[in-house]
């Protein structure tokens, strides 16, 4: 699937009540001189019900630390602040950064869940699949036996995988692209509405990842939950979300449906990781690294962060961190963007949309 046919699907945003609604959310880590560094700073993001939404950036930016501040799983050192809601489907609303025992981790499994990156960590060694699946349900009140095996052969077969021969298996005799499927299957027991995924495919070979991202295809089509997908693969983010967020030294810079982000970005930061994605067919045009790396969280430069890398900057852009503009020439489209020069950053080539290519 390319990026033209990933943007015909709805842009949900603004329409109906958000499933979570993240409105000035931070993340900060204390360090051993007793300050802290801020990893993620003021979010405002809102998912509605059956929306993908793609977050996207360089490593060190923040997103897999958005990610687990949102379930509430940062090492001890991480503090989450901010307001997280989520509404469920009965109608019931809950403050997700004030649940605690319990109630938190009822929260984790029932109403949301994560894929982390490593498939192989996410699993005790010593444990077979069918033993993680019984543990996970019934952590979680499902006491049945044939209920949790029913439950966990339906959701193997569902992800292509034959559950008389992988429940018996240690992890470490499933190959990558297996656990990770293995992994996902687990994550939806409790059928949660919202899915994490961080980097789920990064490890694994390209045909591996193929299978995976069809796989998350279908799933998604069949169970209808709300997913984020944290990757910095552009063409992830074509094929599998409705809309994209670009995160930059833990903010949020510029968010819109995937047809705008990729056919008319608005933050040079977006522009650069476009520019620097060569196109899988047709001729080869000049690619373009963004200069410099990213700053670091303890001493990010004044006014907007991305200034020190930007072409376009100004003396303006060093006095003060500009917040989301709504781009006011695609009425309607919610696309939004943290940078007063906006109007004059496009892409200055076609980009086709071939050009994102499929998941690589």
């Amino acid at each position: 699937m390319t990026a033209t046919s990933s943007s015909t699907r709805a842009v949900r945003g603004g329409a109906g009540k958000p499933l979570l609604s993240i409105r000035d959310f931070n993340v900060e880590y204390r360090t051993g001189a007793g300050s802290t560094v801020e990893a993620v700073r003021g979010v405002d993001l809102d998912l509605y019900p059956g929306e993908s939404l793609a977050l996207v950036g360089e490593s060190g930016c923040g997103k897999t630390t958005f990610g687990l501040g949102l379930l509430r799983l940062l090492p001890r050192l991480g503090h989450a602040s901010g307001k997280v809601i989520f509404n469920r489907g009965d109608g019931t609303e809950i403050d997700v950064l004030g649940l605690d025992g319990r109630d938190l981790r009822q929260f984790r499994w029932r109403d949301a869940a994560m894929v982390f990156q490593g498939a192989m960590n996410a699993f005790n060694p010593v444990l077979k699949i069918r033993a993680h699946m019984h543990d996970t349900m019934r952590a979680h009140g499902r006491a049945s036996r044939q209920e949790i095996e029913d439950r966990a052969g339906e959701l193997l077969r569902l992800v292509r995988l034959e559950p008389e021969r992988v429940m018996d298996c240690y992890p470490h005799e499933l190959s990558g692209g297996m656990r990770q499927r293995v992994l996902i299957a687990m994550s939806l027991l409790l059928e949660p509405e919202v899915l994490i995924l961080d980097e789920p495919t990064t490890a694994l070979d390209i045909l591996t990842q193929r299978s995976v991202v069809d796989v998350l295809h279908e799933v998604r089509e069949r169970l209808g939950f709300s997913m984020i997908f944290i990757s910095h693969d552009l063409s992830l983010a074509a094929e599998l979300a409705d809309r994209v967020a670009t995160m930059y030294a833990g903010r949020i810079v510029e968010t819109g449906g995937v047809r705008d982000l990729f056919y008319k970005p608005r933050h040079p930061y977006t522009l650069g990781l476009i520019k620097a994605v060569p196109p899988i067919v047709g001729d080869l045009p000049d690619l373009e690294s963004i200069p410099g790396g990213p700053p670091s969280l303890a001493a990010l430069p004044p006014g907007c962060k991305f200034n020190p890398r930007c072409r376009y900057a100004t003396e303006e852009c060093t006095e003060a961190d500009p917040p989301l503009f709504p781009v006011t020439d695609q009425p309607g489209a919610g696309h939004e963007v943290a940078c007063i020069h906006w109007k004059d950053v496009h892409l200055d080539r076609q980009v086709r949309s071939e050009d994102m290519g499929t998941a690589s």
